[in-house]
């Protein structure tokens, strides 16, 4: 059943209207979980899409396998949607930058807070982003070291390749998970793909992974595939590729390979001379787990991260 969230009126007869799609068994008990997947929170992430088509349509064919709720939020910013920008339009705000919000304040803020409103007795949430257009990740969940114990296990039934324990930052007390861990509510926070781009293998592997989530929540109960197990790490055990001059770059490496200490991943090279201005090397052996995707470059720009130590 579509639902809606929450709606604004906006200039010249036009609304900004917020929806879901609520999907609960043909029998109600009054006891049911509920899981909700949240995505599109920034304009140019659009992995979630596939996911929530995927999702959509996977339940709704099986629907005698579903024992709970779930609530399919697409597109959480529908004006960046529309427009292809991160964040929203005419306010030139990220939205992750705005929870809880303010029912009394200004249009972005009141949306946030009715987000909220919406979802704050959920049983679990699933907050899908892609990374932004210069880069690429593997599929992975990042969770805060305050909510790490709590969060890992769920974690680990999504069928990603990594979990990054982070150390908290204050920007992040701002965003759609903390707000909603902050009040109870089990927040994941997934990581995948590039931005602008829809990544159909990464998208499939994280909707096996959800199943097996609402599989171990009670909320599913038809066949799942025994997940992937991730790599946990912790933000001590990353290293970071910076590149040491402006131009463009050219990988020597893919994405998810290992390196050694000291190999070449990419060169930074000059158009116009011919010349190559820099060879980027990994400051450890590991997994590049982020790897540059839009070729411009200036210096100190990033340009991968490499998992210590992983054989």
């Amino acid at each position: 059943m579509i639902e809606t969230v929450v709606s604004v009126n906006l200039p010249v007869d036009e609304k900004m209207e917020i929806k879901k799609n609520r999907i609960k068994p043909d029998i109600l008990t009054g006891k049911e979980k509920r899981i909700c997947l949240v995505t599109g929170t920034h304009g140019d992430e659009l992995e979630g899409q596939y996911v929530c088509y995927k999702m959509n349509k996977i339940i709704n064919e099986n629907k005698q396998y579903l024992k709970g709720i779930v609530d399919i939020y697409p597109a959480l910013n529908p004006l960046g949607i529309d427009s292809i920008s991160r964040g929203i339009p005419m306010f030139d705000l990220d939205m992750n930058r705005i929870f809880p919000g303010d029912s009394e304040g200004a249009m972005p803020e009141y949306v946030a807070s009715k987000i909220i409103e919406d979802i704050k007795e959920a049983d679990m949430c699933v907050d899908i982003h892609s990374s932004n257009i210069f880069l690429m990740e593997i599929p992975q969940v990042r969770i805060s070291e305050q909510t790490a114990e709590k969060l890992v296990p769920f974690a680990k039934k999504l069928n990603i390749d990594f979990i990054w324990v982070h150390a908290a930052a204050t920007v992040l007390e701002s965003t759609l998970a903390h707000s909603l861990n902050s009040i109870g509510v089990p927040t994941l926070v997934v990581e995948m793909g590039v931005g602008m781009r829809i990544t159909k293998s990464y998208g499939e592997q994280l909707v096996k992974g959800l199943f097996n989530l609402m599989s171990k929540l009670g909320i599913w109960t038809g066949p799942v595939e025994e997940p992937k197990v991730p790599i946990i790490s912790k933000n001590e055990e990353v290293g970071f590729i910076n590149a040491e001059a402006s131009g463009v770059f050219v990988p020597s490496i893919k994405h998810g390979d290992k390196v050694k200490k000291g190999e070449v991943v990419g060169s930074i090279v000059e158009p116009l001379t011919g010349k190559i201005l820099s060879e980027e090397l990994s400051p450890c052996d590991g997994i590049v787990f982020t790897l540059r995707e839009f070729p411009i470059v200036y210096e100190g720009s990033l340009i991968a991260r490499v998992l210590e130590g992983e054989e």
